[in-house]
C-alpha cells in the first residue's frame, strides 16, 4: 500500500514537472511576455515625454504672456504655472498606472469603482487632508501669496518655493525648508506685496552742530540714492527723533523695493559713518565725570 502511494506521488510530481517545463518552454509565453515588457517600457517613456513637453509648453506660455501687450501679475502666473504642472504630472502618472495594469489583463472597471469608494472613505476619514486641499485652493484663488514671495506663517519666515493644493514649502534665509500643511495656515504676513521702509537712526553728541550734521546726512543720502538700485525714492532726513542722556538721535527713512530694507540700511549706515569721520562729526560714547570735593579741617 505504501509503495502504491509512493509511486502515485512520484507520478503526480513528474506530471507537474512535465507541465511546468512545457509551460515555460512555450515560445508564445515568452513572446507575449516580451511584448508586454516592451509595451510597459513604451508607456513609461511616453508618460515621461508628455510630462516634459507639458512643462516646456507651460514655460513658453508664461514667457509669451510676459512679453505680450497685456501684462499679467508675474507672481501669480508663476504660481499657477507650477500648480498646473503638478496637476498634469499627477494625471499623466495615474493614466500610466492604469495602462500598465491593463497590460496584465486587469479589469479596470472594478479598480476604478474601488478607487472611488476608497476616495469617498478617505474624504470622510481624512478631514484634515480635505481642509488642506480647500485652503490651498483659496490661497491660490485669492492670491494671498505666490511663489517667490517672502512671507511669515506663525514662527516660520522665508521665501515661498512651492504652493501645492496640500502643502506650502517655505525656505528660510538660513537654508531650512519648512513644509507647512495649508490647513494650518490661519494668518499670513506677506512682505513682498508693497514697498518696504528702511528706518535709520543716527546718534550724534550734544556738542555737534545739528544743522551741520543734518546737511551731511542729506548730502550722503542723495549720493547714496543715485548709486543704489534698491531704493524707490530719495531718503528723507526727518530731523531729531529723540534726545538721550549722552546723544541726540536723528532719523532717516528710505522707501525701498520689497524686502530690501535691511540691505539698504546696512549700506547707508556704512556711508554715514564714513561721511561723519571725513567731516569730524563726533559719534557719542559713554562718558563719566568725577567731581573731587575738598573739605577744610576744623581749627
Amino acid at each position: 500500500m505504501d509503495e502504491m502511494l509512493k509511486e502515485s506521488g512520484l507520478s503526480t510530481w513528474g506530471q507537474f514537472q512535465e507541465k511546468l517545463i512545457n509551460y515555460l518552454s512555450n515560445p508564445e509565453l515568452w513572446t507575449g511576455l516580451l511584448f508586454t515588457v516592451i509595451k510597459i517600457i513604451l508607456i513609461f517613456i511616453a508618460a515621461r515625454v508628455i510630462i516634459k513637453v507639458a512643462e516646456k509648453a507651460l514655460q513658453h506660455m508664461m514667457m509669451a504672456r510676459d512679453k505680450g501687450p497685456i501684462k499679467f501679475d508675474a507672481r501669480r502666473s508663476k504660481t499657477v504655472g507650477k500648480l498646473v504642472g503638478n496637476i498634469i504630472t499627477y494625471v499623466v502618472n495615474f493614466i500610466m498606472i492604469l495602462m500598465i495594469l491593463s497590460q496584465f489583463q486587469v479589469n479596470l472597471g472594478p479598480v476604478l469603482a474601488g478607487a472611488g469608494v476608497v476616495g469617498l472613505a478617505i474624504g470622510f476619514g481624512a478631514q484634515s487632508l480635505v481642509k488642506d486641499v480647500i485652503t490651498g485652493f483659496f490661497i491660490i484663488f485669492e492670491d494671498q501669496f505666490a511663489v517667490g514671495d517672502v512671507i511669515q506663517v506663525g514662527n516660520y519666515k522665508g521665501t515661498v518655493e512651492e504652493i501645492g493644493l496640500r502643502v506650502t514649502r517655505v525656505k528660510s534665509w538660513t537654508g531650512e525648508v519648512h513644509i507647512i500643511p495649508n490647513g494650518t495656515i490661519v494668518q499670513v504676513t506677506n512682505f513682498s506685496v508693497n514697498n518696504s521702509l528702511a528706518v535709520i537712526d543716527v546718534s550724534v553728541s550734544y556738542e555737534t552742530d545739528i544743522d551741520f550734521a543734518m546737511k551731511i546726512l542729506e548730502d550722503t543720502v542723495k549720493t547714496f540714492y543715485d548709486t543704489n538700485v534698491d531704493m524707490v525714492k530719495q531718503p528723507e532726513v526727518l530731523g531729531i527723533h529723540t534726545m538721550g542722556a549722552t546723544e541726540v538721535t536723528l532719523r532717516i527713512t528710505a522707501e525701498c523695493k520689497p524686502n530690501q530694507q535691511s540691505g539698504v540700511a546696512r549700506k547707508l549706515n556704512a556711508e554715514i559713518k564714513k561721511a561723519f569721520e571725513a567731516n569730524g562729526v563726533q559719534i557719542p560714547y559713554p562718558r563719566m565725570i568725577t567731581y573731587h570735593r575738598t573739605e577744610k579741617a576744623e581749627s
